[in-house]
């Protein structure tokens, strides 16, 4: 079974695939291979999916990020040629920086761009991150401040360790190995409260910026799937979730667990892409 995502290796969903079809394996009687269709924010593997066979055997990993592209661009497939199976986690964003950057703190950051030049990394153009980011230099009147962005979250870390990004905005499992190395410093996290693994890093609204955001990491397949192929789906991942194991691993990188069947999962979706149709046009991203 192939397990498809948009980001390159290293990327946030990357990462989720890989990790969940080590355990997944366990659970159901197939042989799993992620699939990196990488281009266009989505846009590429958008179409890869739509043309795909609706059999089951090739699975999407949905985030916003393919709302989003669906939205900013005129594609010959969209998020409306795919179908929503499941819902597994949300994914706390984080803004961070190199260790070695002058920054401490996200009104460092904030400070520095109202007089300079600076850059913002994100990880693809279409993405919750971008739009998330968008919505901040807005927030904190920084328009000198350029969101930048990439094809994946392994090219956006790159660019934040190498000084060629001020900060950018990721996925706590991302961002995982840089760090438990230290290379990284994270400034904020932009969820509701703090979480349990940054216990001392504040939220983006204790730093002045009243902003949350929330990442959901959902599976999808072709228009027309069987409903046998998204029962065993709807069977499988809380099997997963409470695998101790998995738990373990999922718990270490702060995901969310948030189990959601098709019945909930595909008006979730499509209420989340209204949403962001609206709030695209009112800011004048895209036209009424």
């Amino acid at each position: 079974m192939k397990l498809v995502t948009h980001s390159s290796p290293g990327g946030g969903s990357d990462v989720f695939l890989r990790d969940m079809a080590k355990y997944l394996k366990d659970i159901v009687a197939a042989d799993f291979v992620v699939e990196n269709v990488v281009g266009g924010s989505s846009a590429t593997a958008m179409a890869y999916m739509a043309k795909a066979p609706a059999d089951g055997s090739v699975v999407y990993a949905t985030t916003p990020t393919y709302i989003f592209t669906s939205h900013l661009s005129a594609l010959s497939a969209n998020y409306t040629h795919l179908e929503p199976i499941v819902n597994v986690f949300y994914d706390p964003q984080v803004i961070y920086t190199r260790t070695d950057a002058p920054f401490k703190t996200l009104k460092d950051v904030v400070d520095h761009a109202k007089s300079n030049r600076s850059a913002w990394g994100a990880a693809s153009p279409g993405s919750l991150e971008r739009i998330s980011l968008e919505q901040m230099k807005r927030l904190t009147n920084t328009p000198r401040a350029a969101v930048v962005s990439t094809e994946g979250g392994g090219e956006t870390m790159i660019n934040v360790l190498n000084g060629v990004l001020d900060v950018a905005i990721g996925e706590l499992q991302e961002l995982r190995s840089q760090l438990e190395g230290k290379k990284v410093r994270p400034l904020a996290v932009i969820t509701e409260q703090r979480v349990s693994q940054l216990p001392d890093v504040p939220t983006a609204k204790e730093s002045g910026v009243e902003m949350v955001v929330r990442k959901f990491r959902g599976l999808a397949g072709p228009k027309g799937l069987p409903d046998t192929v998204i029962k065993a789906w709807e069977q499988a991942i809380p099997r997963l979730l409470a695998q101790p194991d998995y738990k373990k691993m999922y718990e270490s990188a702060n995901l969310v667990p948030a189990f959601m069947p098709h019945a909930e999962y595909a008006p979730f979706v499509a209420k989340f892409a209204e949403e962001q149709k609206t709030f695209l046009a009112e800011v004048g991203v895209i036209k009424k």
